[in-house]
């Protein structure tokens, strides 16, 4: 089990430079959770990828589904008062925060491709080249 920021997802579903590592990440460990907030950043990135000429809505739609498909039983609660905290302490937003912080309870790595979160956290955010090789 891992727990995996929103960029992973979009890298898994939507084709692009990163969509091998991500569909090698969830080849080796498709147990993946994130906050509930990962739907409301999907929906973001859904927007840009239409605004952007990435694909039409239908795509986005089709997109938008098969994330719930693959991941809508995937949510964890977060502690909302660790978040804060973690937030404040470090300089990340409360977006930020909640993955790792969902990662630290259940004491598994977050996977992220934000170098931020990696250099500041690097015990617990990893790239996924990096998890990749190390596990």
């Amino acid at each position: 089990m891992i727990v995996v920021d929103v960029n992973v997802i979009a890298y898994l579903l939507i084709a692009g430079q990163k969509t091998g590592l991500a569909q090698q990440l969830f080849q080796q460990d498709s147990e993946w959770v994130m906050p509930a907030l990962w739907q409301h950043e999907f929906l973001n990135v859904l927007v840009t990828f239409v605004r952007h000429g990435g694909g039409k809505i239908t795509d986005a739609e089709n997109l938008w589904r098969e994330s719930l498909s693959l991941f809508g039983s995937s949510e964890r609660e977060v502690n909302w008062i660790e978040v804060l905290r973690l937030a404040c302490q470090h300089d990340i937003s409360a977006y930020d925060a909640q993955y790792i912080v969902l990662a630290q309870a259940l004491g598994i790595p977050c996977i992220t491709e934000d170098q931020r979160l990696c250099s500041k956290f690097p015990t617990t955010a990893l790239p996924m080249q990096k998890f990749l090789v190390n596990n």
